[in-house]
């Protein structure tokens, strides 16, 4: 499957799609992990997910306060408004809350695995099957999206990330998957992508510090997860503080009434704590450590085309 090179753009009157990789050079942006994409990370691999429920919880958190509380805040006032409001209520967040308690339910889908040292991407797929691809043959795509409307102009974006079945004698419908993550515009998607790229091309320290997935539940071992939660916020509300950070300890407590922010640590803590691991023998060898010298290197192709993007980043910034 042929794709756009990285560094080129399409763009349309109210949308615009910035193609990545391959081959994957740097964008420019600083690697931010802001939809806890990192579930695992060490010196060999990390682990990343595409698992919402933390989002779902978020949108879905706000729009039961506003329904039942103009439900309850009309009761005495206009009983028939506040019966309609409990009705769209009920209905606009309790099915999606069903689907909810459904997926809180069934077991955590694996993550996709990155190893740096065999420079190599392990791609889970269905009835135990992987896909073990090359790391520069990965395509990703920062695509943007706006519409404007009585409210103002509205701006949407997602990161693609694709990938091919190293297998030439697939089927047609087993040849390529793709994952999409929603991350609001090009910008926020290329600080995804940043995250894994610079893994791979620099290294684990490059990357900002992320969610210890792998050890929170063992922290609040002995106090309960939902004590235990409810501490761990309330903790790093009084750590903004100490530090000075008065805007993210204003943000995290406001954070509780409006998107339930306890409730949503809770169940990421409960989902992902510790993340699902790889138990297929193949690929718990894969992902041991090599020996240095069997590290696998860059292309020459890749070389020239980190320089070539290097020396544009350097002239813009100059």
């Amino acid at each position: 499957m042929s794709a756009p090179t990285a560094g080129t753009s399409n763009t349309g009157l109210f949308s615009q799609r910035d193609y990545l990789a391959p081959l994957p050079i740097p964008t420019g942006e600083k690697p931010i992990d802001t939809l806890n994409l990192v579930w695992r990370k060490n010196d060999i691999f990390i682990d990343i997910g595409n698992y919402s429920i933390g989002s779902a919880l978020m949108i879905l958190w706000p729009m039961a306060l506003l329904y039942f509380g103009m439900a309850f805040g009309f009761l005495s006032i206009a009983p028939d408004f506040s019966e309609i409001m409990f009705v769209i209520g009920g209905v606009s967040t309790g099915i999606p809350a069903l689907m909810l308690a459904n997926m809180l339910y069934r077991p955590t889908p694996l993550p996709i695995r990155f190893n740096r040292q065999r420079r190599e991407v392990c791609v889970p797929r269905k009835d135990g099957e992987y896909w073990i691809v090359p790391w520069e043959t990965v395509t990703a795509a920062a695509a943007q999206s706006s519409s404007v409307s009585q409210a103002g102009r509205n701006t949407s974006g997602m990161l693609f990330i694709g990938f091919d079945n190293p297998d030439p004698h697939a089927e047609e419908d087993n040849k390529h998957f793709y994952w999409g993550f929603n991350c609001g515009g090009n910008e926020a998607a290329m600080s995804m992508w940043e995250c894994m790229r610079s893994f791979m091309e620099i290294g684990p320290h490059a990357l900002p510090q992320t969610n210890d997935f792998e050890g929170s539940r063992g922290s609040l071992k002995g106090r309960g997860i939902i004590w235990g939660t409810c501490c761990e916020y309330a903790k790093g509300i009084w750590l903004h503080l100490r530090e000075g950070e008065f805007f993210k300890a204003a943000w995290l407590f406001i954070g509780i009434f409006i998107f339930g922010g306890p409730i949503v640590f809770m169940l990421q803590t409960w989902k992902l704590s510790p993340p699902p691991a790889f138990d297929h023998p193949d690929i718990i060898e894969w992902s041991k450590p090599l020996p240095p010298e069997q590290w696998a290197k860059r292309s020459p192709e890749l070389e020239l085309a980190i320089a070539r993007r290097e020396a544009e980043l350097a002239a813009q910034a100059g």
